[in-house]
């Protein structure tokens, strides 16, 4: 069995070091059964280093020249090698036990994938909007069974046979693919999986870097557009202006 790590990744220097270290070390989950694992990063039009620290880790590189996270996402998993991928964000670490319980869910037919509920590194130090938006969507993540961005696996077949993630949304694109990929499985009598007991840890970063007035005009537009405001790169800067 091969497991492919699928990493996009725009301007992270500071942070994917870390996150390929947690990596390696929640790989040993799969090598005590004798799988094997392959790292790939999309580096996302970067303009630092992030591609060269990627390389110099020991993961295969793949190169997206349009600064968007399906794209990117999606150019990680279309170069995936492995029977299964399992998509991390690149500010975010996974644990070993989260790899064990990812390992025996691979191995249940009726599993179709899944994700994690989050966890934020700076804990109940977070600032409160941040940490109360964590427990409302891992409320939200376990109810509907919607993978977070940060957290999702899939047998590479399924990838493909959904398209990836849709390059239509500039953000928002996680639940989209997680209610595609929870209705194939509904098809074949299959479940997706939300692992509530080893939460993916995730870096606490935007709540020091994003002010509330602009938490508000992005729940706002989500709200009163049905989602529609994804769909344009203007009102999504949040992920994509470059505050790292």
């Amino acid at each position: 069995m091969l497991i492919t790590i699928a990493i996009p990744a725009f301007n992270e220097e500071k942070l994917l070091p870390s996150t390929l270290a947690a990596v390696a070390e929640a790989g040993e989950a799969f090598s005590e059964r004798g799988w094997e694992m392959e790292v790939v990063v999309c580096d996302n039009n970067s303009t630092d280093h992030t591609g060269e620290i990627a390389e110099a880790a020991g993961a295969r590189v793949v190169f997206e020249k349009h600064n968007q996270i399906s794209r990117a996402r999606n150019a990680a998993g279309n170069a995936a090698k492995g029977e299964w991928i399992i998509f991390i964000d690149a500010d975010s670490k996974p644990s070993k036990a989260l790899f064990e319980a990812t390992a025996m869910a691979m191995d249940k037919k009726e599993i179709v994938g899944g994700g994690a509920t989050v966890k934020f590194e700076g804990g109940k130090l977070v600032p409160s909007p941040f940490f109360t938006a964590e427990r409302i969507w891992n409320r939200i993540s376990q109810v509907m069974r919607w993978p977070a961005g940060s957290y999702i696996f899939l047998r590479t077949e399924d990838f493909h046979r959904l398209n990836g993630f849709s390059e239509k949304l500039y953000a928002s694109e996680e639940i989209d693919f997680g209610r595609r990929l929870k209705k194939l499985g509904k098809k074949r009598q299959q479940r997706l999986q939300i692992f509530t007991q080893t939460p993916i840890s995730t870096s606490d970063r935007k709540a020091y870097s994003t002010s509330y007035s602009e938490i508000l005009k992005i729940l706002f537009l989500g709200a009163f557009t049905a989602g529609r405001s994804c769909r344009k790169v203007k009102n999504c800067d949040w992920w994509y202006d470059g505050r790292r």
